[in-house]
């Protein structure tokens, strides 16, 4: 029996999970980079990096490209980008909601 549909989704959002992994998704939505450009981006170090690269590859969501020494990423799918930025919307969206729900218990303790 294959494996159902939600399942899928939620590896596939485990795989999103982790900070570093969202950062680097974020850099190559904008174009492609060599790990050397991303390493001062993210802010880890070269083998934590490798790591996450390593998830995010394993997952079908960055390919590579070899040039001399250097690897380069970039997205499968354009759709990843896509995805980064409907999240943005929602995560406004909360943020915007609980500002006004503080704004209101705020206005409300001077009741």
């Amino acid at each position: 029996m294959s494996t159902p549909l939600y399942q899928l989704k939620a590896e596939f959002f485990k795989t999103l999970g982790h900070p570093v992994r969202i950062r680097v998704l974020e850099l190559l939505s904008v174009r492609e980079h060599a790990v050397a450009e991303m390493l001062p981006e993210v802010g880890v170090e070269a083998a934590s990096l490798s790591q996450q690269l390593a998830v995010l590859r394993k997952a079908n969501l960055v390919a590579t490209r070899r040039e001399g020494s250097n690897v380069h990423y970039s997205l499968t799918h354009p759709q990843i980008a896509e995805l980064l930025r409907v999240a943005r919307g929602i995560l406004s969206g909360v943020l915007e909601d609980q500002a006004e729900l503080l704004a209101d218990l705020k206005a409300s303790r001077h009741t």
